[in-house]
C-alpha cells in the first residue's frame, strides 16, 4: 500500500492551518471556507506527494547533499516559527493579523481537510498514470522544485511580517528607514491612488500593480489589503527564487544555489522590503526578470515589457536595464533598438495610466514638477560616501543595531542611515554587540575573497554579468551620493548585484563541502543576527499601536 499520499497529506495540515488562520480575516468560518482550503489543502499535498518521492532519490543518490538541504528548510522552519512568535508577542500587532481558530472552526477546518484527501489521493493516481506527468508545467515544477520550496519558506516568512508593518494603524509615512508605506498602502489597496507628495518619478505604476492586487483580491472576497499583503510577500519571494535559478543556471550547483539564494533571502534588505508596502521589492523582482531573460537570450519583445515595467514604477532603475542590456548582449544596434522602442512607449503608457486613473500624479514629462525631489538631495561629501559604502556592503546584508529617531511623527523612526538635516549631523547605524560585530567582519572577509577570486579569473572566463553588477553598484553609488535621506530605502537596487556577484565570484568553490557548509553556518547566524532587527521594529512600534 502506498502511503506516500498520506503522509503528503499529513505534513500540509500545519501549513493549512497557518493559510486558515490569514483567510479568515476575508472569509467567514462556515460553508464560505471549506471549498478554498480543499482547493488550497488538495494542491499542498499533491506538491508534496512530489517532494517526498524527490527527497527519497535524493537520500539514496547523494545523502550527504540530502542531509545539508534538509538542515537548511529546518533551520528556516525554526525561523519562520520564530518570527511567529516573536510577532504574537506583541498583540497590539499581531492581532488584527491572523486568526487561531474557535472549536467550531477547527470542524470546519476538519471537514475541508477530510474531503482533501480523497480528493488528492484521486488525482494524484490521474497524475501518474496520464499525460499531466509529462505537461509543461510539471517539468517546471520538476526541474525548480529546490528553488520552489526554499521561495515557500520564506514567503511564510514575508508574509508574517509584511501583515505586521503595514496595518492602518500605521497612518504615517518615513516610520520605517523612511519609507512612504502608508502612501503606498493607500494607492495599491484603496480607492485613494492619488499620490499626495504629488512626485512624478513613478509614471505608471497604477496600471503595473493595481491589477495585480485586484486580481489577488479576487480569491479573497475582495480584501484589496490582504491581497497587497500577499502579493508584496509573494515578489519579495519570486526574487529568492530568481536568485536561485541565476546561479543554478550560471554555476550549475543546485546545492550551492540553494544556499546563495537562501543568503539573499535572510539579508537585512530583503527581509525588510519584502515586509513594507513600497515600489523597491517590484522594482527588484523586474530587474531580476530582466537578467534572466538575458541569460535565456529571451527576445527583444519581453527585454522591452520588462524594461517598461521598470520605467513605470521607478524611472531611474530604468538605468539599471540599459546597462545590463549593453553589457551582456554587447550588441549596440539592440540596444539602440530597445531604448528607443521603450522610450517610445513611455508616454503613451503613462497617459494611459493618468486616463485609469485620474489626477493620480504629475506626468514625468512635466519638468516642474521635479521641484519637490530637492528635499531629498544632499550635497556629496567624503562622510556621505564612507556611510553609503558601508549601507550597500555591510548593513544591506548585515543588520546592525539600528538608529531610533523620535521627531515629527507620533511613532519612534527606526533607520539604518540619516543625512545631515536641519542642522542635525549624520548619522549611521552601528554593530553594537561582539556577535554582529563578528558576522560583519566575517562578511567583509567573504567579501574580499569574492574580490581576491574575481581578480584571479579576470581574463580567464566569461565575466559580462560581473562587470554588469559592478556597474549597477557604482550606478547607485553616484546616484545616492546626492539622493536620500536614508540610503538603506534604495538598498534592494544593489543588493542582489552584490549577492550574485558573488556568488559568481565564488563559483570555484561552489562544490566544495568546506564552504557549502561555512555558507550554511552564516545563513543560520544571519538569520540569528537580522532578527534583532525584526524585534526591534516590532518594539519601537508597537509603543504607539493600541
Amino acid at each position: 500500500m502506498n502511503t506516500r499520499p498520506f503522509f503528503a497529506w499529513l505534513i500540509g495540515v500545519p501549513f493549512s492551518y497557518f493559510i486558515v488562520g490569514f483567510l479568515g480575516k476575508s472569509y467567514s468560518f462556515d460553508h464560505e471556507i471549506i471549498p478554498p482550503v480543499i482547493f488550497l489543502h488538495s494542491c499542498l499535498s499533491i506538491f508534496l506527494y512530489h517532494v517526498l518521492g524527490r527527497a527519497k532519490a535524493q537520500l539514496h543518490s547523494n545523502p550527504i547533499d540530502f542531509g545539508m538541504m534538509i538542515t537548511l528548510f529546518g533551520i528556516l522552519s525554526a525561523f519562520t516559527w520564530v518570527i511567529f512568535k516573536m510577532a504574537e508577542d506583541f498583540p497590539g500587532l499581531f492581532g488584527p493579523v491572523f486568526k487561531y481558530l474557535t472549536a467550531n472552526q477547527l470542524i470546519m477546518l476538519v471537514a475541508a481537510l477530510g474531503i482533501s484527501l480523497p480528493l488528492s489521493s484521486w488525482i494524484l493516481f490521474h497524475v501518474s498514470n496520464g499525460r499531466i506527468r509529462h505537461s509543461v508545467v510539471f517539468r517546471l515544477i520538476d526541474q525548480n522544485l529546490a528553488g520552489l520550496i526554499l521561495a515557500g519558506f520564506l514567503f511564510s516568512t514575508y508574509l508574517i511580517l509584511v501583515s505586521v508593518f503595514n496595518q492602518p494603524a500605521f497612518d504615517v509615512d518615513d516610520i520605517f528607514f523612511d519609507a512612504d508605506s502608508n502612501l503606498w498602502r493607500w494607492r495599491f489597496a484603496t480607492a485613494d491612488y492619488r499620490d499626495y507628495y504629488w512626485r512624478p518619478v513613478h509614471p505608471f505604476v497604477l496600471i503595473i500593480i493595481r491589477p495585480l492586487v485586484a486580481l489577488v483580491a479576487f480569491f479573497l472576497k475582495g480584501n484589496t489589503l490582504h491581497a497587497t499583503f500577499i502579493l508584496v510577500a509573494f515578489t519579495g519571494a519570486l526574487c529568492v527564487f530568481l536568485v536561485w535559478y541565476f546561479v543554478k543556471h550560471v554555476v550549475g550547483n543546485s546545492l550551492y544555489a540553494l544556499l546563495i539564494a537562501s543568503l539573499f533571502g535572510a539579508s537585512t534588505a530583503q527581509l525588510v522590503f519584502s515586509s513594507l508596502i513600497e515600489t523597491y521589492i517590484f522594482l527588484a523582482a523586474t530587474t531580476l526578470v530582466f537578467l534572466i531573460l538575458m541569460l535565456k537570450n529571451k527576445p527583444l519583445l519581453l527585454l522591452v515589457i520588462t524594461g517598461l515595467v521598470a520605467f513605470g514604477i521607478t524611472i531611474s532603475n530604468f538605468g539599471q536595464t540599459v546597462i545590463a542590456h549593453l553589457l551582456i548582449k554587447r550588441d549596440i544596434k539592440q540596444w539602440v533598438k530597445y531604448g528607443l522602442v521603450v522610450v517610445a512607449l513611455v508616454v503613451p503608457l503613462t497617459l494611459l495610466n493618468n486616463f485609469v486613473y485620474p489626477n493620480s500624479q504629475p506626468y514625468f514629462f512635466d519638468l516642474s514638477s521635479y521641484e519637490g525631489e530637492g528635499h531629498n538631495s544632499f550635497p556629496p561629501t567624503v562622510q556621505r560616501g564612507a556611510y553609503l559604502a558601508r549601507v550597500m556592503f555591510l548593513h544591506s546584508i548585515v543588520a546592525p543595531e539600528p538608529l531610533i529617531l523620535e521627531e515629527e511623527i507620533p511613532f519612534l523612526k527606526v533607520w539604518m542611515f540619516r543625512a545631515a538635516i536641519k542642522k542635525d549631523p549624520m548619522r549611521i547605524a552601528q554593530y553594537e554587540s561582539w556577535f554582529d560585530t563578528a558576522l560583519a567582519y566575517t562578511w567583509l572577509a567573504l567579501i574580499f575573497l569574492g574580490g581576491a577570486l574575481f581578480l584571479k579569473n579576470l581574463w580567464r572566463r566569461d565575466n559580462r554579468f560581473q562587470i554588469t553588477f559592478i556597474l549597477i553598484l557604482l550606478f547607485n553609488f553616484v546616484l545616492h551620493m546626492r539622493y536620500g535621506k536614508d540610503a538603506f530605502l534604495y538598498s534592494t537596487n544593489w543588493t542582489y548585484a552584490v549577492i550574485l556577484f558573488l556568488a559568481l565570484a565564488w563559483g570555484e568553490l561552489a562544490n566544495k563541502r568546506w564552504f557549502q557548509i561555512s555558507l550554511l553556518v552564516f545563513v543560520a547566524l544571519l538569520l540569528v543576527n537580522n532578527s534583532q532587527l525584526i524585534y526591534t521594529m516590532l518594539s519601537a512600534s508597537s509603543m504607539h499601536i493600541e
